[in-house]
């Protein structure tokens, strides 16, 4: 399924309603569902990031991240919301979104460093992409996490 996947890079203003319906019913079904949290997923900063989404054919929400300006959530630049679908995990899919969204970060925000908040569990993958540990675990509803960055250089 992952080399059906067309990618689109927005502002909240560019999607329509029916693709934010499918991006937040994918945010739904893993954050609140799969991972048994509950927290509130519409948290205003939607609307002021970009949205990278990956889409199947048949317009399904295959992995989706968005861009947190810098100044927004934290001093730098974030990704935030990072997801794939149950359908495309262990695909690959995952690397494809990153590697996109971080091509999207260095278009739109040129030398900036990049933090993230990681489940703990993915510290290796962020790792691949640079990004360097620098917190103690944090547990957000009940999941371990890291506080990540990745610098300029």
């Amino acid at each position: 399924m992952q080399s059906n996947i067309t990618w689109q890079r927005a502002p909240f203003s560019d999607l329509s309603a029916a693709q934010l319906y499918a991006i937040l019913k994918v945010r739904s079904e893993v954050f609140v569902l799969e991972q048994n949290c509950v927290y509130q997923d519409i948290d205003g900063l939607d609307l002021t990031c970009l949205h990278l989404v990956g889409w199947t054919d048949d317009q399904q929400v295959a992995a989706y991240l968005r861009v947190v300006p810098p100044g927004l959530k934290y001093e730098e630049v974030s990704l935030g919301r990072v997801v794939s679908s149950n359908a495309v995990r262990g695909t690959g899919i995952g690397k494809q979104l990153l590697a996109h969204g971080m091509k999207l970060i260095e278009k739109n925000y040129p030398g900036k460093p990049v933090r993230i908040q990681a489940q703990s569990y993915l510290e290796n993958f962020y790792q691949s992409f640079g990004f360097v540990t620098v917190s103690d675990v944090l547990m957000e509803d009940g999941i371990p996490h890291f506080m990540m960055l990745k610098s300029t250089s």
